[in-house]
């Protein structure tokens, strides 16, 4: 049913509730999970070298973020590979489905509720009203992100 599993994971998170759901469904259908993390940087509009050390700061804190996914993925038997992606999260997931070949995305959704869930909006909501492919939204505490 799932031969390719697309996981966007957040730059800067430790946890992504949504890790462990990724891991069984791989496991379930023999499938392949592609970990993607998007950076979205004002790097390009922004003048002065704080700007450069921001988005240096915001990259490697994704190459992190996805290279422990990938391993934690790899050392639980799963094929698993990683790309960080420069570019807004949505269009980046969005073709990050296409390129991958997903099947499914799985993604956490944060408990944000009232002015907080306004204000800040929501890539996976984004993502569930665009995807071609089924969202799996897996909750996850605001302590979590």
């Amino acid at each position: 049913m799932y031969d390719d599993i697309l996981l966007p994971v957040a730059p800067g998170s430790a946890a992504n509730a949504a890790v462990p759901h990724a891991r069984s469904l791989a496991e379930r259908y023999g499938a392949t999970v592609h970990v993607v993390s998007a950076v979205d940087t004002l790097e390009h509009t922004l003048a002065g070298p704080r700007a450069g050390a921001f988005a240096e700061r915001v990259e490697a804190g994704a190459e992190r973020r996805v290279e422990t996914v990938v391993g934690e993925l790899t050392d639980a038997g799963i094929d698993a590979v990683g790309s960080v992606i420069h570019g807004e999260p949505l269009a980046v997931i969005e073709n990050a489905i296409e390129d991958t070949g997903a099947d499914v995305v799985v993604m956490p959704t944060h408990t944000r509720t009232g002015l907080k869930r306004v204000l800040l909006g929501s890539v996976t909501e984004k993502v569930v009203r665009t995807s071609s492919v089924p969202v799996v939204t897996v909750p996850m505490a605001e302590s979590e992100a």
